[in-house]
């Protein structure tokens, strides 16, 4: 990106806010977009160019942006919704985004989601995307739509790190259970793996490509709480029956990053094991 261009972070939370700090650093004008008053008196301490709150669908919003953004980075969160919610940040957000910056570069984070492979494939961006869950339907719709702009496409495995990882945050807490034989593969990605990726890509000056951001290694559910026993030093948890009514679906692939570390990017955390270890490690 050139010298001391303007982006917008729309959804600048968990993955946006550390973003939007590096590329301040950098020499950039931020403009922050969150959701709520408590988002924004957070960001206060930063010094952004902007602050803007609402909802990433409210045309008003956009229209009354009155620059055109060198580039715009689409990383809101739903809120762990359902359809509505998706619809809303995803779907109109994106067509907002579309709308009222045209000419920008976009960035677009969407979701390994929309692979619902379910048998242990290895999964690239050739792979289908064809999900079986309204969310998932949402969102590459969504993508669709952005890419027909131009965008690039960010497709996230599941994102964890500072004080945030559901899976292990119940093991520490004894409510964690392996659905089934626990032979299930799921993949991960640390937050500082995923901002670092995403700098990476607006550095390269990539346009309208789809990239998997994951780490290195896919792990069943088994082996991931085999490590955290050891890790922590606790018991495994008990065996219960697979739950086949979770709001994303049930999916069991192995995500490729291989396209994206071709490109020269490469995770500070390979698997999960380093990554957690850095985050509950004494300091």
């Amino acid at each position: 990106m050139k010298p001391n261009s303007k982006a917008l972070i729309v959804g600048c939370g968990y993955i946006g806010l550390p973003l939007a700090l590096r590329l301040q650093e950098e020499g950039h004008e931020i403009t922050a977009w969150v959701h709520s008053e408590a988002s924004a008196a957070s960001l206060a301490a930063h010094s952004f160019h902007r602050i803007i709150v609402g909802s990433v669908a409210d045309n008003d919003k956009w229209a009354a942006l009155d620059e055109l953004y060198d580039l715009v980075i689409h990383c809101a969160s739903s809120g762990r919704g359902g359809e509505s919610a998706y619809e809303q940040v995803f779907l109109k957000g994106a067509l907002m985004m579309n709308a009222y910056q045209r000419d920008s570069r976009k960035l677009f984070v969407s979701s390994t989601s929309v692979y619902r492979q379910n048998e242990g494939e290895i999964v690239t961006e050739e792979s289908p995307a064809e999900p079986d869950t309204a969310t998932g339907r949402i969102l590459r719709v969504a993508e669709k739509v952005v890419l027909w702009a131009g965008a690039t496409v960010v497709r996230s495995s599941g994102i964890y790190g500072p004080n945030r990882g559901v899976l292990f945050e119940k093991f520490r807490r004894d409510e964690a259970v392996i659905e089934g034989d626990g032979l299930r593969w799921m993949n991960q990605i640390h937050q500082r793996d995923l901002v670092a990726a995403l700098a990476y890509l607006i550095d390269a000056g990539e346009r309208g490509e789809i990239y998997n951001a994951t780490d290195d290694t896919p792990v069943t559910y088994l082996d991931f709480y085999t490590w955290c026993s050891g890790f922590l030093q606790k018991p495994m948890p008990p065996h219960g029956p697979v739950n086949l009514l979770r709001k994303r679906g049930l999916t069991n692939k192995r995500v490729s990053n291989a396209k994206l570390r071709y490109t020269g990017w490469e995770p500070i955390y390979p698997s999960f094991r380093e990554g957690i270890a850095a985050d509950h490690s004494p300091k």
